[in-house]
């Protein structure tokens, strides 16, 4: 469709989409929202939420507009999620938008968030606005597909992110697994941090690797994620590396109610943030009821990095949206390490199926992205 700019619709979306990709890991519990006003074929401002979730993209657009001077009257707004109804610490964003006398607006997508749900778009078609939707709405949905999954699933967005051989094996018979992939596809994976809100591993991954989780890209260390070990027994050493960067980067340790005490106090004394869920049937804390409690404190992208175990346990409960699998061409054996530990799948037609998004390069390594399958 062609808008009255010249250009069409779809080339000015994508520009709003762009702004809102660059919020992965920044915004939740928010969406990262773009917005991009335009008239007369020039952009007058561009704008997408700010870090926390607040102000909201179309504000930080409208803001950027009248502090240079600019009438935006008249305006064609392009946004990647249907504008906020709803008043919270802000206005919503549709009288917003309204008040500045806007013309236009285009929709990217719908927000499925019960407070909005269709309520944007019929304020700004009451206050006489054109609005077009559903331009760029595939990009959209996956841009907001942790969102989504919160909203309507109260839970966040699961990836699981493993490098392997091609094999799929994580590391030798005696655990030797530094480095299996090459340096362009660790610093891929450092960069999939920065666009995570929290990132899980399983205590196994925990005491046998000692791992930081941060993101160390040049210019990224403060997009750090949120880091989380699923740990029943609480048994996190309070002189490793997760815990003694506790008080820079936040660590969030997932436990059992009868965890030991005395663990959780020396924990909690070094900062670390402990959340106790109940213990299932197989003795440890149950992937569903962590990714509730995860969606319940407002988190809409998960990275989980390890271990086979917690792989396994989130698979079998088919909770695993999207998969990043990082191939190095080295084979290790059948005694080595399995990426994904077993969980009793007897019939092939019960198998958890995906769909490849995408295959590149990384290096000497290979990166296929892959969407859970219907």
């Amino acid at each position: 469709m062609s808008s009255p700019t010249g250009r069409s619709d779809t080339e000015w979306m994508s520009s709003a989409l762009a702004l809102a990709r660059r919020g992965w890991g920044e915004t939740w519990p928010n969406p990262t929202v773009g917005c991009v006003l335009v008239k007369d074929g020039a952009v007058l401002a561009r704008g997408r939420t700010g870090r926390g979730g607040r102000p909201h993209g179309e504000a930080v657009a409208l803001a950027a507009a009248q502090a240079a001077g600019t009438d935006v009257r008249g305006a064609t707004a392009y946004v990647s999620l249907e504008p906020c109804a709803h008043h919270g610490r802000t206005p919503p964003c549709a009288e917003a938008l309204v008040g500045a006398g806007i013309a236009r607006c285009v929709v990217a997508t719908g927000d499925p968030d019960p407070r909005v749900a269709g309520r944007g778009v019929a304020i700004l078609r009451a206050a006489g606005i054109v609005v077009v939707e559903g331009v760029g709405r595939a990009e959209a949905d996956e841009i907001s597909a942790g969102f989504f999954c919160r909203v309507q699933q109260g839970r966040p967005l699961v990836t699981l992110k493993l490098a392997t051989s091609l094999d799929g094996r994580i590391a030798t018979a005696v655990g030797d697994s530094k480095w299996i992939t090459g340096a362009p596809a660790r610093a891929r994976g450092h960069l999939l941090r920065a666009e995570h809100d929290g990132i899980l591993v399983g205590i196994g991954t925990a005491l046998a690797d000692d791992p930081e989780l941060t993101c160390r890209l040049p210019g990224l260390d403060s997009r750090s994620p949120v880091r989380i070990v699923a740990d029943s027994g609480a048994r996190l050493p309070v002189d490793s590396a997760l815990v003694r960067s506790a008080p820079a980067v936040p660590l969030w340790l997932m436990c059992a109610e009868d965890a030991p005490a005395d663990n959780v106090t020396a924990l909690e004394a070094c900062g670390v943030i402990v959340r106790r869920l109940p213990r299932g049937a197989d003795g440890h804390v149950q992937p569903a009821a962590l990714l509730q409690a995860l969606g319940g404190q407002g988190m809409t992208r998960l990275l989980v990095e390890g271990g086979g175990t917690l792989a396994a346990a989130l698979l079998a409960a088919d909770l695993v949206d999207r998969l990043a699998i990082f191939r190095a061409g080295v084979v290790i054996g059948g005694d080595g390490i399995a990426a994904i530990g077993g969980f009793g799948l007897q019939r092939l037609a019960s198998a958890r199926r995906f769909a490849r998004s995408s295959l590149g390069e990384t290096g000497d390594d290979v990166l296929e992205t892959w969407t859970r399958g219907a």
